[in-house]
């Protein structure tokens, strides 16, 4: 009896929305053969990632076996599933596939770290097959809010698997493919052993609308403004960028793009033939000299981000151009969750220049690029699979989706990540746990969820600091008193004396008391030094900071 086993292992992206990565393994027990899906991002947060660049997933399990990996497959361009691939290939050292668009955003964030884009292969969609190892892979086209998205049709020596990606079911989504139901229905026809499903929709119980709806109710919102009209949508949502223009150029408004990666796309989907035309555009220069009533403006920020133009126009100016009141910033997209607080923030400073706010609250500007519950149904008929794995959801999503399933009749098992799955069988079954974490790029450096850095900062940023500074001679004796900066603390406390000064005087008459060679122990000093300055700072201000001090010595 054959000991090769078909595994699945995620190890980012189930249980959380974001920083996507996926494994496949078929063979012997620690001799499987592997395949990679996606290489992706989590951004960061002031409050848990202060000075936080981006998050990627935790890839030790990996990079032990790295000898074993046969490719990496990546199913569309998002940041969440091929943010990564500059920072992490170089630890993998696999050929990389994607199709045309998705290969040169690929190629491009390779160059950018310094690799060459050559390890990149552009693949064909169905029914061209890849061959990798003991698996055959085949890029599936599925619709979603970047172009040439995919699901891959993984076919091993145990049985067919499908990997959605994310993808909706709309058979009209202006930019890239249609959802094709006899294209499905044809590859799921042989059998498949498990379906990989997106879970982010599944509490969503209305049926999913189609991006092509969007763009007529934003041309009848431009139409009725009389001043200047600002957009904003996610960079690589090439559909809805394209409609916006489109809607803008037919109300006889000069469109202008603003924000680098909006930029970026639109060139990229130019290059690879995604897209054919696109409406005019001006430069922000020209746009200057534009009436305001002529004026379309599309930019980047939907989420707040804060160096995107969105904030950089409600914090006052972007590139030469101002908003003021009677002017329209339509936000057409979703607020990603946390990140309310940057775009609410975005929204109350429009408000005080008087700019009239829509968002997606009414459902006409925005359609969501993942599919809904019936969607989700609909896509289980369709593939009759033998299991169903949930992916791609907080664990709300995951848990649901397996709720779903069972209620159609299909063996479905939770598997966050972290959690190895054993798909040989009749029977579904979890055979082992790996330990995940994160992976923070922090400026230039990769910092370890525990090696205590972003901790530390988190404690100075909520604690403040006091720096102790003293000084022995070649006696060890004190020279003069010890003195204290301090950062993030208040000036005066309680005793309405200036801080620093009481801090100085209850720790020169503390190291008073000092005698003899206790003064040459650093050790005990630095943690007498400590608990004083923290019991004075608790007294004084009511808080209890992080102290460093500096003992110097004269020889």
């Amino acid at each position: 009896m054959s000991k090769d086993r078909l595994i699945y292992l995620p190890l980012g992206g189930a249980g959380e929305i974001g920083m996507n990565l996926y494994v496949y393994g078929y063979g012997a027990k620690d001799k499987e053969k592997f395949i990679i899906v996606d290489l992706g991002v989590a951004f960061p947060d002031m409050d848990s990632t202060p000075g936080v660049d981006l998050i990627f997933p935790d890839i030790a399990w990996l990079k032990e076996r790295r000898d074993r990996i046969e490719g990496i497959f990546i199913t569309h361009a998002h940041e969440d599933h091929i943010g990564a691939i500059g920072h992490l290939w170089k630890e993998l050292g696999a050929p990389v596939y994607a199709r045309t668009f998705t290969a040169s955003i690929a190629k491009r964030k390779l160059e950018e770290n310094g690799q060459s884009a050559r390890i990149v292969n552009v693949v064909s969609p169905w029914p061209e097959s890849i061959k990798v190892g003991p698996f055959s892979v085949s890029y599936l086209p599925v619709p979603h809010s970047v172009p040439e998205s995919s699901a891959l049709v993984i076919d091993s020596p145990k049985g067919r698997l499908i990997h959605t990606g994310d993808f909706k079911l709309d058979e009209h989504p202006v930019v890239g493919d249609r959802f094709d139901k006899e294209l499905w229905q044809e590859v799921s026809s042989t059998g498949v052993r498990a379906l990989i499903c997106d879970s982010t929709n599944v509490f969503s119980d209305s049926v999913g609308r189609s991006e092509s709806e969007v763009g007529p109710e934003i041309r009848k919102l431009i139409e009725a403004c009389s001043n200047m009209v600002v957009t904003t949508t996610f960079a690589s949502n090439i559909a809805r960028i394209k409609s916006i223009a489109e809607a803008g150029e037919a109300a006889g408004r000069s469109v202008c793009l603003m924000g680098r990666a909006m930029k970026r796309m639109i060139e990229v989907a130019l290059e690879t033939g995604v897209l054919s035309e696109f409406p005019t555009v001006i430069s922000p220069e020209d746009a200057k000299s534009i009436p305001k009533e002529n004026l379309l403006l599309i930019v980047t920020g939907s989420q707040g981000e804060r160096r995107a133009a969105s904030s950089q126009l409600a914090n006052g100016k972007y590139q030469g151009i101002t908003l003021s009141e009677g002017d329209l910033f339509l936000f057409s997209s979703k607020t990603i969750p946390g990140n309310e607080r940057g775009v609410i923030k975005i929204i109350n400073q429009l408000s005080e220049k008087g700019v009239d706010v829509v968002d997606d609250s009414s459902g006409n500007y925005h359609v969501s690029g993942h599919a809904n519950r019936p969607e989700l149904s609909i896509l289980h008929d369709i593939v009759s699979p033998q299991f169903l794995l949930p992916m791609h959801g907080e664990h709300r999503h995951l848990r649901e989706h397996v709720k779903l399933g069972e209620s159609k009749g299909i063996s479905s098992l939770l598997a966050s990540n972290g959690t190895m799955v054993d798909l040989t069988g009749n029977q579904i079954k979890i055979i082992d746990h790996i330990d995940v974490g994160r992976v923070y790029l922090d400026g230039a450096s990769k910092v370890g969820a525990l090696d205590g850095i972003i901790r530390d900062r988190i404690k100075l940023a909520v604690n403040g600091i006091i720096v102790v500074n003293i000084i022995f001679d070649e006696d060890d004796e004190m020279l003069g008193e010890p003195w204290c900066e301090i950062r993030g603390l208040t000036d005066f406390g309680q005793s309405q004396c200036n801080f620093i000064d009481v801090l100085e005087e209850d720790l020169s008459q503390y190291l008073g008391r000092y005698k003899g060679d206790a003064l040459k122990d650093d050790d005990k000093l630095e943690k007498d030094i400590k608990r004083v300055a923290r019991q004075t700072a608790l007294t004084e201000i009511g808080k209890k900071p992080e102290v460093s001090v500096i003992i110097s010595r004269l020889t």
